[in-house]
Parts: C-alpha cells; sequence; structure tokens
C-alpha cells in the first residue's frame, strides 16, 4: 500500500502506475475522499475537544451555567455522533480504494499488457535434438506408471493427480538438492501453513483483487498458493534491528490455486494444477531501492544455477507492466524448454516490492540513528513442484521411452534412469 500522502504529492506518477499496469482505479476520487476524510477528522477532533472543555466547565460549574452547559454538550454529542458514523463508512470506502492503489513499476519495466509481451533477456542451455518425436510429461508419466491422472480427477476433479513411485522420489530428490543449496547461501529453512487469515493476503497484496484465485475456508481463512503469504504474515506488527537485515528464508509448503480464469488452458498434466508444493524465497531488508535491486538479482540469480544444476534449457524474461501484480515493482520469469510443446513455459518468478507488502504488515526497522522505517520485501520461486517435472522430464527422455535422471540429482535418486519395471 502507498502512503496516501505520496499519492497526493504524486497524482500523475500513481495515475500512470496504473495504466502501466492495466488497472482501473479513479486517483482523483480517492483524492476527493481523502479531503472529505479530513476534514471529518478536523471536525470531529475539534467536537471532541469542545466535550472535554464543556465536561471540565460542568464538573466546576453550578446552576444555570451548568444547565446551559449540559444543553450544548447534548448538542455537540449528538452532531458528534452523526459525524463519526459517516467518518466510520467513509473510512471503510477510503481503505477500500488505499487497497487497490498499485505500487509504482520501476522505470526498467517495458509496457505490454499481457505476458505475451513480456521481454526476453536472455536464453541459457542448449535445447535437445531429438532422432524421434519427444512425447509430453503425461504421455511419459503414464507410460512409465509414473502419475494417475483418471483416480486423481476421480477423487479431486478436474486437475486432481496422483504422482507414483520415481515421480514421488524425483520430487523429494529435487527438495532435498535445493534444500542443500539454498543452506549453503545462507537462508533459513523453514516450513509454513498453507492456511492463513485474511490478514495475511491483504498485507501481500493477493486480496481484494486476487480472492477468485483463492480457497476459503468457513472460518474466514483462506488457503495460499505461495509460502510467500504464511512468511510475510508471520512478521506482521514487528520491528527488526538493521543489524539483523537481510533475513533470507526459505520456505517449503503446499499450495492451493483455483486457476480462476484459466479455463481451457493445460487441461492436461501437471503444468497448471490445483494442489501442489513449493520451495519460496523471502527476504526482507533495509528501505533502501539499491539494496532491492541488488537481492532481486541474487534471488534470480539463484533460481538459475538451480535450472543450471539441472541442465534444464531456460529463458529469462522481464514483465511488462500487465504482467505485474498489484504491488510488484519489477518481475522476472524463468521458463523452461518443453520439447513436446516446442516453446518456454514459466516455472519460476521473482519479484521486489520496496515497502508495499511492510507498510500493509506494519513490519519495520530500526535505522543506526534510531529512526522507525518500513522494510522492503522480495521473493522469488526456488523450486516448484510438481511443475518443474514438465521440463525434466521431456527434455530427459530416451529414445526407448526411459528418463535419465540429471546427474546432480542421481546421489538422491540412487540410480541413473527411471524405467518400466
Amino acid at each position: 500500500m502507498l502512503d496516501i500522502r505520496f499519492v497526493r504529492e504524486n497524482k500523475d506518477l500513481v495515475k500512470d502506475a496504473a495504466r502501466k499496469k492495466n488497472i482501473k482505479i479513479d486517483i482523483d476520487e480517492l483524492i476527493a475522499l481523502d479531503d472529505k476524510r479530513l476534514a471529518l477528522i478536523k471536525s470531529t477532533e475539534t467536537m471532541r475537544a469542545l466535550q472535554n472543555v464543556a465536561s471540565d466547565n460542568i464538573a466546576k460549574g453550578g446552576g444555570d451555567t451548568r444547565t446551559k452547559e449540559i444543553a450544548e454538550m447534548k448538542t455537540v454529542k449528538e452532531k458528534l455522533s452523526k459525524e463519526e458514523d459517516v467518518l466510520k463508512a467513509l473510512m471503510d470506502e477510503w481503505r477500500k480504494l488505499m487497497l487497490s492503489i498499485p505500487n509504482i513499476p520501476d522505470t526498467s519495466v517495458p509496457e505490454g499488457k499481457s505476458d505475451e509481451e513480456n521481454v526476453e533477456l536472455k536464453k541459457v542451455g542448449q535445447i535437445p535434438e531429438f532422432l524421434f518425436k519427444p512425447k509430453s510429461h503425461s504421455d511419459l508419466m503414464k507410460d512409465l506408471n509414473l502419475a494417475d491422472f483418471e483416480r486423481g480427477a476421480k477423487v479431486s476433479g478436474f486437475r486432481g493427480y496422483f504422482l507414483r513411485g520415481d515421480a514421488l522420489r524425483l520430487s523429494f530428490a529435487l527438495w532435498s538438492l535445493t534444500l542443500d543449496m539454498f543452506s549453503k547461501k545462507g537462508f533459513e529453512l523453514i516450513s509454513a501453513p498453507a492456511l492463513v487469515k485474511k490478514e495475511g493476503f491483504l498485507g501481500t497484496g493477493y486480496l481484494p483483487e486476487g480472492e477468485e484465485d483463492l480457497y476459503k475456508t468457513q472460518d474466514d481463512a483462506y488457503f495460499a498458493g505461495t509460502a510467500e503469504v504464511p512468511v510475510m504474515a508471520s512478521f506482521m506488527d514487528e520491528v527488526f534491528a538493521k543489524k539483523d537485515l537481510p533475513k533470507k528464508l526459505l520456505a517449503f509448503s503446499p499450495c492451493f490455486r483455483r486457476e480462476a480464469g484459466s479455463y481451457g488452458k493445460d487441461t492436461k498434466g501437471l503444468i497448471r494444477v490445483h494442489e501442489f508444493f513449493k520451495l519460496e524465497q523471502v527476504i526482507l531488508c533495509e528501505g533502501s531501492h539499491e539494496t532491492s535491486v541488488k537481492l532481486h538479482e541474487e534471488i534470480t540469480k539463484n533460481a538459475e544455477e538451480l535450472m543450471q544444476a539441472l541442465k534444464i534449457p531456460y529463458r529469462v524474461v522481464v514483465n511488462c507492466g500487465g504482467d505485474l501484480g498489484l504491488g510488484q515493482v519489477k518481475k522476472y520469469d524463468i521458463e523452461a524448454w518443453v520439447p513436446s510443446e516446442g516453446k518456454y513455459r514459466e516455472t519460476h518468478s521473482s519479484s521486489y516490492f520496496h515497502d508495499f507488502q511492510t507498510r500493509r504488515l506494519n513490519m519495520k526497522y530500526k535505522d543506526e540513528d534510531g529512526k522507525i522505517r518500513f522494510a522492503h520485501s522480495l521473493n522469488s520461486t526456488a523450486c516448484p513442484t510438481p511443475r518443474i517435472l514438465v521440463p525434466l522430464l521431456e527434455n530427459y527422455q530416451q529414445k526407448d521411452g526411459s528418463i535419465r535422471i540429471p546427474e546432480v540429482l542421481v546421489p538422491y535418486m540412487g540410480k541413473e534412469f527411471i524405467k518400466l519395471l
């Protein structure tokens, strides 16, 4: 959430941010509403002050003076009550608009309305040349008894799945590799709950706009689609010492997404499922743009190193304005090569937010001079499962239908090939 003073002083900048992110919000309406809010706050504070003076006079006075003061105080009290009701309703509307204001994208973010206009930065790895027609991951998994999509749909409905045998072992191997890599980088390893109260989603910016993609419980809580939400919520209302920053965490959690708006897309296999597991990088740092930019490049590099270790061909794109979330200042996507489709598909996303999330969550740190400031936040995918199985299985498939296990995973798997027994 942006500071309302910043919005008032940089109205045109905020309007352009909304345009660039393709978000419809009337900034002039917000400012007009804020004018009313400020006027009402001043009016109610004045009347409360009058009440205090009148109370003192009533306590000290007597006779006609006391009667007059009581009558005047009754009028003030009635007017104050009405204005407080108006202010309460106005504040609800004001907060709703404030939560819908987008963060300002970095000047390096390209123009564009959707992911089709993201800009490629680089390609890494050699795309394999097959002497046979490569199979899709779903066909490979059926042939090798690695997944059961029919029973998955039977149990969970559309997009349900069971992982079987070596597909499950491969997932554990990927998690173990990721944990080993990131622990060496100084990340604290934690597991995070998927069930999070509403405040966590409001604070991270997934509510109110993203509600249609969330599963909600009867207790007004939601299931998170990324560990970013519970990890950030866990530090709500806390103040850190600057010396304890940056705080780097690698969080493992189950994740849930309704995939609203994706009707007809990726209806087969593991690209787009409702339930999955993910390891996520989450970083809190000092409130410095330069520090955020440096750490954004670092966490993107971390994700790339995992792809390089697996020797999966990939590319990095910078997301255009229309493909940024409400709070993101800048975002990179890592997209892995999928042979059966002949194109790159997203596996990782890496973003920074400045103080957009921390301001909502009241997350601060004490600077060297003792001043309290809002921290900055960043996050990036580390290892998405089962989605990462898609490019892994397809790029490592063999002519005989087996899967060669990436060399870096062989010690975790205890074998070099996945074959039908």
